[in-house]
């Protein structure tokens, strides 16, 4: 019986409609991830205020949707290898929307904790389904850009939150802001009717007729026969465990990967947290504060794709540890007295190298795993960073709290983004050499080197 790699064929297919319509499709449901994600720094001055929070309590307060991230990474992330990405999806989809609007019923810092807390769960779940979801079905040479584009929905859902809380806030108050989380509600049947579930899981299912349906999708102009048996080279049973992971050599790949996730996401929710405070803080208005986190978001979709863009003509790792290395010094530029323009532009740079960094990183980590446990790299990836997610904020509120100078506090946030510059640094050297004594053996095989002629 004749057989077909289906991983040969999503490499090499053209890009047509349907990578159109995947891409669009997560990239709105990361809209509507990055919006919830990116609210509380926008209500932050708000609540502080009416609920007499001081900095260290709002720190505290805002690291519960973080938990909840770091739970549901790493719960839905592996469930996902288990019952399909689409599922996953809908899931991590319904659960942060109903909560998001909950939050805004809440009338004391403990019943907001909670409702944010469970709008977390569904946000870490998201994200590593989406990106696997997107890896899975992109062509090689577009992969990177597809994920990138894709993934900037994240950082324009910023853009919306901050957009909607300049309008909003003043006017209609911040339970507003977390009452527009259940308009998104209105799309579910189209995800669900639209959104394609993973081949290699329809594989895995036996469902070998829908998996031929969405490999006809995928690459229309490619005859497959109806007797042809559909293989995938990494696929295997579902139940995959954590330490398949550090298997295979890829035990320093993956300690590397977490690091640099930890000290990503630890700067990107410090500045999504306490940037408009800060500003406030230093003697902007809460307009122009929220204006900043506006110009923070809108660097974020830049760096996304140009970052995306580069990384399928260049190295990937390469083009992070540049984009770590520039991020570390417009970070720690901030706290110093800067003219209006250049404020904004050292904002959306910082905004570009962390929020489109991590989006880089999720590329990254969803090409260094096989298929079989993609979901479950991207979502243990995602919840180790997730605990940097946390330490961010609690990392701004104890600064606050310290009424340090303002340079000090954006010195502060820098450092991690050089830590995580010199863990992917260490992850390139890492494994260029395996491969380069390969090539070595490979050559030394040869007929030419053993004298052969040529």
């Amino acid at each position: 019986m004749k057989t077909i790699e289906v991983n040969q064929i999503i490499d090499n297919a053209r890009f047509t409609k349907f990578h159109w319509m995947v891409m669009w499709l997560c990239a709105l449901l990361l809209v509507f991830d990055g919006y919830d994600l990116f609210i509380y720094g926008a209500v932050l001055p708000v609540l502080m205020k009416e609920w007499g929070l001081t900095p260290v309590q709002a720190g505290a307060l805002g690291s519960y949707a973080l938990f909840g991230m770091m739970f549901g990474a790493f719960i839905f992330g592996p469930l996902a290898d288990r019952i399909g990405r689409k599922k996953g999806v809908a899931i991590s989809f319904v659960l942060f929307s109903i909560a998001t609007f909950l939050s805004g019923f809440a009338k004391t810092p403990t019943e907001f904790g909670i409702f944010r807390f469970i709008a977390g769960l569904g946000c870490g779940g998201l994200m590593p389904n989406a990106v696997a979801l997107m890896n899975e079905y992109a062509p090689k040479r577009l992969r990177s850009t597809l994920v990138a584009i894709m993934f900037s929905g994240y950082s324009l859902g910023g853009v919306l939150c901050a957009g909607l809380g300049i309008y909003m806030l003043p006017r209609y108050g911040w339970q507003s802001m977390f009452f527009a989380a259940a308009v998104p509600l209105l799309l579910l049947p189209i995800i669900l009717w639209k959104l394609p579930e993973s081949i290699g899981f329809l594989l895995r299912q036996g469902q070998h007729a829908k998996a031929r349906e969405m490999l006809a999708h995928v690459a229309p102009d490619v005859r497959i026969d109806a007797s042809a048996q559909l293989v995938q080279a990494d696929s295997k049973g579902a139940g995959v465990p954590v330490l398949d992971l550090f298997r295979q050599e890829r035990f320093m790949g993956t300690f590397m990967i977490w690091l640099s996730f930890f000290c990503c996401l630890l700067m990107v929710y410090a500045l999504g947290s306490w940037l408009p405070k800060l500003m406030a803080n230093a003697g902007y208005s809460l307009g122009s504060s929220l204006s900043f986190l506006l110009a923070l978001n809108f660097g974020g979709v830049v760096g996304a794709i140009a970052g995306g863009w580069l990384g399928d003509r260049f190295s990937l790792p390469k083009v992070v540890v540049a984009f770590f290395a520039v991020g570390t010094v417009a970070i720690g530029l901030l706290g110093f007295n800067s003219p209006m323009p250049i404020l904004y532009l050292l904002i959306a740079i910082a905004g570009a190298t962390t929020i489109g960094t991590q989006i880089l990183l999720y590329a990254n980590t969803a090409q260094f795993y096989p298929q079989a446990i993609r979901s479950t790299g991207l979502g243990w990836a995602s919840g180790i960073g997730r605990t940097g997610a946390i330490v961010g904020p609690l990392l701004g509120g104890w600064l606050m709290a310290a009424a340090l100078p303002l340079q000090l506090n954006f010195l502060v946030f820098a450092v991690p983004g050089l830590v995580a510059a010199l863990a992917m640094v260490f992850f390139i050297f890492w494994y260029r050499r395996p491969r380069a004594e390969a090539a070595a053996v490979t050559a030394a095989s040869s007929p030419a080197a053993a004298g052969g002629v040529q």
